[in-house]
């Protein structure tokens, strides 16, 4: 136990408390800006069993802030790769990988197995999920998000407090990403290791959590406030009694003559009805031959940045010359 001999010293962790860390599981849902030293800190305290998932892989734009990776491990799945850096931080950890996205599908079944949930995503639909299975199956979860220079923090579903959706029950349309906005790397640190607090008081059963409480941090005033947040019990009795709601944001193209191809994940919203092909962006090298060569295609994401590397890709390695990027995102080609 020498490992863990400093906090072993203080009065609320002990023998005992090291062996709760020990027999608990966390899934860490995003290993990205968030997720990252989330991860390193929950390895370095000797949580038994950390679940990573992320169906991306490490790009040279996460290195500022995703500070588990290198650039040995650009092109590498991130959970892979995390696991990999980790294990060299910390053999005794059991981690567990998942390459694939949380899903309606399997979100439920994959909750089930682990005691905490981390949110480490950067969309609003991936949270509402989150948060609906969370619910469905009694887990904790903590959740974090970050706008530029400020961030949110607080603890959800923990002992009969708040859901996320008694707080936000309604989804704006437009996700804001660090893509679209720019963020400075040790904002999603600052977060992280806050969420990465949070699981452990969790765990220990010491502290305060942060449940029935939002944190609000605006780094580049060096101010904090935490405000009261209020159960709704309508709201969790209705994720209860439907099951997870799927986040649908309706819209329709401003120009449906138009072919488009989408290369936002399949999860991200809004959903435009139209002549819309939808191949992710990670997915482009396998699936480049389902994209007609003769007609305009024009290519969209939520910002215009993926799209716009879609585009290049599309041109100088596979020969297209019909691809046209939609600058702006989204929000330039639909109604409303």
């Amino acid at each position: 136990m020498s490992r863990y001999d400093r906090q072993i010293k203080l009065d609320a962790v002990g023998a005992e408390g090291q062996q709760k860390l020990q027999n608990a599981s966390v899934l860490i849902v995003g290993v990205g800006g968030l997720g990252c030293p989330a991860a390193m800190y929950l390895a370095g305290a000797g949580v038994g069993k950390i679940g990573l998932m992320d169906h991306d892989k490490v790009d040279i734009t996460n290195l500022h802030r995703q500070v588990l990776y290198t650039e040995q491990d650009l092109g590498k799945p991130k959970a892979e790769a995390a696991k990999t850096n980790l294990q060299q931080r910390n053999c005794e950890v059991n981690f567990e990988v998942f390459t694939e996205p949380l899903t309606i599908d399997n979100a439920e079944a994959i909750f089930k197995n682990y005691d905490v949930i981390l949110d480490g995503t950067d969309n609003f639909e991936t949270k509402y999920l989150i948060n609906d299975a969370a619910v469905l199956t009694g887990k904790p979860w903590v959740y974090a998000s970050i706008y530029k220079n400020e961030g949110q923090l607080s603890v959800f579903n923990y002992q009969d407090g708040p859901s996320y959706r008694c707080v936000f029950p309604k989804t704006t349309r437009q996700n804001v990403s660090c893509e679209a906005t720019g963020v400075l790397g040790v904002l999603p640190g600052i977060l992280g290791m806050l969420q990465a607090a949070e699981v452990l008081k969790i765990i220990l059963g010491q502290g305060e959590v942060l449940s029935g409480k939002l944190k609000l941090i605006n780094m580049m005033q060096a101010s904090e406030q935490v405000i009261n947040i209020w159960r709704k019990p309508e709201e969790i009795e209705r994720v209860k009694r439907e099951g997870i709601i799927p986040v649908r944001i309706d819209c329709a193209l401003n120009d449906k003559s138009r072919f488009y191809m989408d290369v936002r994940e399949v999860f991200e919203q809004p959903k435009p009805e139209g002549n819309i092909l939808n191949i992710p962006l990670g997915e482009l090298a396998n699936r480049h031959a389902e994209i007609p060569k003769t007609d305009a295609v024009f290519v969209f994401c939520q910002s215009g940045k993926r799209s716009a590397a879609a585009v290049e890709l599309l041109k100088s390695k596979y020969g297209f010359s019909n691809v046209k990027n939609v600058e702006g995102g989204i929000e330039t080609i639909i109604d409303g």
